[in-house]
């Protein structure tokens, strides 16, 4: 399936009706030929794919036959990639399980198992005296899909409150657990957020509810031995442009609904051990300013980017301050050091920022304000702060990794600052770090900014330009992508692939100047700095245009569609995953789950024409022209809530209608799943070996 040979590969895809749909907005009239690939019904579909419209279905089917004919002669390929990713997995890996009181609580997994368990044991004594809490795989059984959602155990240790979803649609079915006798109460809480949050005596949990648009809306409270049909609204948010979820402070004292999108926050805060209170507002919301909140020792820690602390800052405040004005603030800004996240406990605060584009962990100490950081010293790595169940301790869980390097979980002694190495990711088939390289470079931006891009290669790997690239990117909602161990990117990099990932602009990656200069009206620097690595990856050598395969999924999907409308010289194939491609239409739709929550990051087309100019400039399913499109691959979930099916949909028919050449372009729509396909940790893999296939038939190294 090299461009060269597409020609050769001709099977016929479906063509979808074109049923022209039009629409005035702002003066500007558009028509939209495949409207009609989006259900009326999508909430009933959600919850039951069987009711989709008949011709819809028939549709899919049609693509996916069709993308099984494209990708024939692959499938020994996809069974050599599987078994290879599959033995670089542990089968019967554990977590180190983590204290909290008497106990300690972690994960494992069987040898074959899809899914997890939840274990606990005593935290003092002899031997282990393991007990199973919850048998993912049991609770997996005759399922086409099961996801576990949340899973916490209650403060006296005697309840688990865990959530499912068997749909792919995300609304997750509470239920909870008598650990004594390992069976579940008669009770099922229906169309949940996943989270659940234990009262301080263990009377019942905090958890809220989704409404028939997805959207969270209520935070109730469940009594243990209750009808959950009587069970308290504690809160009920009536602006449908907000998420809501529940969380408690590492102390315990207090239940915390936060409130936020993605530029504004607000937190309530309820006593844990007084369900029954009424939720005090800690700082009325101001749009653009955001914090979150934890507790120790009668203080409130409040990380904020109010007052111009853009790169956000952490300060005070008593447990009854109700307005900023209550606030001082304890770690100051920095330009330039943006803190990703804070916990306090009874003597420490910790909290994760990023530097120069890489992380590390401060600890300061509350008596005297002492501080040190935890850092490494590779070009590029993953830090993650794991953190604790418990408040009055020394000792701190996180996670280290990089491109070359192995997951290594650590417990550090906050005071003796000794790091105690508990686990290495073991690779059962084996590794070996030297025979790779990991490199941290960066390409220049059109406006003189410069794009960090994270390199993995072999060492044997020829830079002469003749290796073949997988060029990750993202770029939206400020999320970094870190430079962590990937044991299915070794199946590329084994076959003489570049692994590349390049940390544009719409992340954080940099700092929130990088995050804002990639959203909103400065959308396009994500599309260009993206095409700008491609062209330095090109420039020193390490491979060709026609050698990159551009992967992004979900939001990075968007920026597959642009940079192929923009620039598709400068690949030669695209894999966007659930793709966000049909921008314009859904910021349009103020009833699909996520639109008035997500206004923030993309604009309101419908209140402001200029918001509809900027999306509508850049947005994939409107800008397909006519011209030639290197081979495309999009995967789609028939249930996803977060990018509906018939983005990817309308957007492949879209581009077969107006593209000029002969390169496929093919969609496998995922029946039995949502936005995160496959849910088990092995049929994952299969997914990951079909993309991998498509990319080394198509840069000639599928043998």
């Amino acid at each position: 399936m090299t461009n060269s040979s597409t020609a050769e590969l001709k099977p016929t895809p479906p063509i979808a009706e074109r049923r022209p749909r039009t629409d005035i907005r702002h003066g500007r009239e558009r028509s939209d030929d495949y409207a009609w690939l989006r259900a009326d019904n999508w909430q009933e579909v959600f919850k039951d794919t069987s009711v989709l419209d008949s011709e819809i279905r028939d549709h899919l089917i049609a693509e996916n036959a069709y993308q099984q004919e494209v990708m024939a002669g692959t499938e020994g390929l996809r069974e050599a990639l599987v078994k290879e990713m599959r033995g670089r997995i542990k089968e019967d890996d554990s977590s180190v399980p983590l204290p909290d009181g008497e106990w300690a609580y972690g994960v494992s997994f069987e040898v074959g198992a899809e899914y997890p368990r939840f274990i606990r044991r005593p935290r003092f004594g002899d031997g282990p005296q393991e007990t199973v809490l919850l048998d993912g795989q049991a609770e997996a059984a005759d399922r086409a899909y099961f996801s576990l959602g949340g899973v916490s155990h209650s403060t006296n240790h005697r309840w688990l409150a865990w959530t499912h979803d068997d749909k792919g649609s995300e609304f997750y079915t509470v239920s909870i657990r008598d650990m004594e006798t390992g069976e579940d109460l008669p009770l099922r809480i229906e169309d949940t957020s996943g989270g659940t949050v234990w009262s301080a005596r263990s009377k019942g949990i905090f958890y809220t509810r989704l409404d028939s648009n997805h959207r969270p809306s209520r935070v109730y409270f469940h009594r243990l031995g209750t009808d959950p049909l009587d069970d308290t609204l504690i809160y009920e948010e009536t602006d449908t442009g907000f998420f809501m979820g529940v969380d408690k402070t590492q102390s315990g004292e207090f239940v915390v609904i936060d409130i936020h999108d993605h530029e504004t926050s607000e937190c309530w805060l309820i006593p844990a051990n007084n369900a029954a209170a009424e939720p005090r507002l800690l700082a009325p919301r101001e749009t653009g300013v955001e914090y979150s909140v934890d507790e120790g020792n009668g203080t409130l820690y409040i990380l904020t980017n109010c007052d111009g602390a853009r790169d956000f800052k952490i300060v005070t405040a008593p447990t009854d301050a109700s307005r900023r004005s209550d606030w001082t603030d304890f770690v100051a800004h920095e330009d330039g050091r943006l803190i990703l996240s804070h916990m306090v406990l009874k003597r420490h605060l910790i909290w994760l920022e990023r530097r120069d584009g890489l992380p590390r962990i401060v600890v300061k100490r509350l008596a005297d304000g002492e501080e040190h950081a935890i850092a490494f010293e590779e070009e590029a790595y993953s830090l993650g702060l794991a953190g604790t169940y418990e408040f009055d301790t020394h000792t701190i869980r996180f996670t280290y990794s990089s491109l070359t390097t192995p997951t290594q979980t650590f417990d550090y002694d906050v005071e003796t600052r000794e790091r105690t190495l508990l686990k290495t990711q073991e690779i059962p088939s084996g590794h070996d770090p030297a025979a790779y390289v990991t490199r941290r470079i960066f390409a220049p931006a059109k406006d003189g900014e410069t794009v960090p891009i994270s390199l993995l290669y072999h060492k044997d790997t020829p830079l002469d330009g003749t290796a073949p690239c997988l060029l990750y990117g993202y770029g939206s909602y400020g999320i970094a992508i870190p430079a962590s161990f990937s044991t299915n990117a070794l199946s590329l990099v084994d076959r003489g692939f570049v692994y590349a990932i390049a940390h544009i602009r719409g992340g954080k990656d940099k700092g929130f100047a990088w995050y804002d200069a990639g959203r909103r009206r400065n959308k396009a620097n994500t599309f260009t700095d993206f095409i700008a690595c491609a062209d330095h990856l090109v420039a020193e050598n390490y491979t060709r245009h026609e050698r990159i395969v551009a992967n992004g999924g979900s939001a990075g999907g968007m920026l597959m569609g642009a940079v192929a409308n923009m620039a598709p010289d400068k690949f030669g194939g695209i894999i966007a995953v659930v793709p966000f491609v049909d921008v314009l239409n859904t910021m349009l739709d103020d009833t699909l789950p996520l639109t008035p929550p997500e206004w923030p990051e993309w604009g309101n087309p419908i209140l402001s024409g200029g918001d509809y100019e900027v999306i509508a400039s850049y947005s994939p399913y409107d800008n397909v022209k006519r011209q030639a499109y290197p081979p495309i691959l999009v995967l789609a979930g028939l249930t996803d809530p977060r990018v509906t099916y018939w983005e990817p949909a309308k957007w492949v028919a879209r581009l077969r209608e107006v593209k000029t050449d002969d390169n496929p372009v093919i969609l496998r729509t995922n029946m039995d799943s949502g936005h995160g396909g496959a849910s088990g940790r092995f049929s994952k893999l299969e997914e990951v070996a079909y993309i991998y296939a498509f990319a080394l038939k198509l840069m000639g190294r599928g043998g």
